[in-house]
């Protein structure tokens, strides 16, 4: 391969929305992005973490802006994807990463604890792939979506039905979407991240038991970092992954297998 021959995970001149990407994994995959050479959108709400993720995507010399944007509201994503578009011609990566997950008696929970979350877990990612995928296939040329899930597709996760229920069911969404979007050259992906040591993770990673039971069954005898979904982010969102779709990816150090 000759040094002009462009890379097949180079990302230059694609632009990329990263919603929930101010912060722990969707900041990691942001940066995975730009290090491709991506020109990155982040769609959340908190708009002081959007302008500091912004910063510190802009210092690894690629282009970045952030929308504020409620992934749970119908209009906010419709007006966020004509926003990118306005801003930078065109989007071809979308990461549905926003969400969030509590812990509750699921004998006790209501119906609107219950909703809360998969509002912004399953309807946030609805959204965002709708809305991009829409743009995609008009504009034509093929794109990449992804979602992140979790690894507790594979398994049960005591006092959070209603977090498993919003993941399992964005796997089965991915896989629809992948068979209906693959004629029009998109792919469509999940990562199912394992323990990732965040700041949601921090009341279990600083707690000695709870830490020391979680790291006795991960093989990689380690939390994940953000970092750990970089690598994962560029291959699926490059044109490494043109024949790979329909996928759910586990990152957790071998945490469900052993």
């Amino acid at each position: 391969m000759s040094e002009n021959t462009p890379s097949i995970f180079d990302l230059t001149s694609r632009v990329a929305v990263v919603t929930g990407g101010n912060r722990g994994i969707g900041l990691g995959m942001a940066r995975g992005l730009a290090r491709a050479g991506a020109t990155i959108s982040i769609w959340s709400r908190d708009e002081t973490k959007n302008a500091e993720a912004v910063a510190e995507i802009e210092a690894l010399g690629v282009r970045a802006s952030s929308v504020r944007c409620d992934v749970s509201s119908e209009s906010s994503v419709v007006d966020a994807c004509a926003q990118t578009v306005e801003q930078f011609g065109r989007i071809d990566i979308g990461i549905a990463n926003a969400g969030f997950g509590t812990y509750s008696d699921p004998i006790g929970m209501s119906l609107e604890q219950w909703r809360r979350v998969l509002s912004t877990n399953l309807d946030g990612s609805f959204l965002t792939f709708r809305e991009i995928a829409k743009h995609m296939i008009e504009r034509g040329g093929g794109g990449k979506l992804i979602a992140v899930s979790s690894m507790v597709e594979s398994f049960g996760a005591p006092k959070q039905p209603h977090y498993a229920a919003s993941k399992g069911a964005v796997g089965a969404m991915v896989r629809s979407y992948a068979v209906e979007l693959a004629r029009h050259d998109i792919q469509v992906n999940s990562i199912r991240p394992g323990w990732i040591a965040t700041e949601v993770l921090d009341p279990i990673v600083h707690d000695e038991k709870a830490s020391k039971a979680l790291l006795s069954r991960t093989p990689a005898r380690r939390f994940g970092t953000p970092e750990d979904l970089e690598g994962i982010a560029v291959y699926l969102a490059s044109d490494a992954s043109r024949f790979h779709t329909g996928d759910s990816i586990l990152v957790d150090g071998g945490y469900t297998i052993f």
